[in-house]
């Protein structure tokens, strides 16, 4: 009899944390983390769009912050910071584990050992600007985004998104364009480094497509309904 009870404790413990955590948070956790994935390898390629440079990544990461409001929504503050540092980890994880890949030897019937090491080789300077701009960016998101909540109204869902993404992308924008390109102390000879005047044309054109990105992605934070426990959380 104790152990059936204490069996059927653990049940109903189990399914109350299974319960506990919508459907929704789960989906839109697993979307933020393979957005930040695929932004990060994309970005390891500059384009030109209508004749600008713009690294490719700038597409797809916009709507990381969209998606960060809603696990903040959902899960509330403390579990999206988690999220943020975990994504981070993750993907310094993923260039480790692409640096490795690419500086085993290659099968030789394979043959294309070294088309692999160019494409997804990592640049460790893109890399670091990359990730440090995501966890500076959107822990600040964080913060803007909570103080609307808490200080200003729950209403107007559209409105705190739209705020905490005008003041987050341009940081974010900012440190991945100084960081990845620009004529920093000890790297002006690094192979990366770029003219200021191209690395003020990358933060011009990438800020305009990552506003134009963020409200095209504001609709997604009326995806799910309003989470009480996520206040506290």
């Amino acid at each position: 009899m104790t152990v059936l009870t204490q069996t059927n404790g653990k049940s109903e413990v189990v399914r109350a944390v299974a319960t506990a955590v919508p459907a929704a948070a789960v989906i839109v956790v697993a979307s933020y983390i393979g957005a930040q994935m695929l932004a990060d390898i994309t970005s390891l390629k500059i384009g030109l769009v209508a004749g600008y440079a713009v690294d490719m990544g700038t597409f797809i990461y916009p709507i990381t912050f969209t998606l960060r409001d809603l696990v903040h929504k959902l899960l509330g503050k403390r579990n999206a910071q988690a999220l943020i540092i975990m994504a981070a980890i993750i993907n310094l994880f993923m260039a480790a584990y692409l640096a490795w890949a690419a500086s085993v030897p290659s099968d030789p019937s394979w043959g294309m050992g070294a088309e692999f090491s160019a494409i997804l080789g990592p640049l460790w300077r893109i890399v670091i600007a990359s990730i440090l701009a995501e966890v500076v960016s959107e822990l600040l998101d964080t913060e803007v985004y909570h103080w609307f909540v808490t200080r200003i109204t729950e209403n107007y869902q559209w409105a705190r998104v739209l705020l905490s993404n005008s003041i987050s992308v341009p940081v974010d924008n900012l440190i991945f364009a100084v960081g990845a390109f620009g004529a920093l102390p000890f790297l002006q000879d690094h192979f990366l480094t770029l003219p200021w005047a191209v690395v003020w044309q990358i933060f011009v054109f990438n800020l305009v497509v990552k506003y134009g990105m963020t409200l095209i992605s504001l609709p997604l934070i009326y995806l799910s309904p309003k989470n009480e426990a996520a206040k506290s959380a």
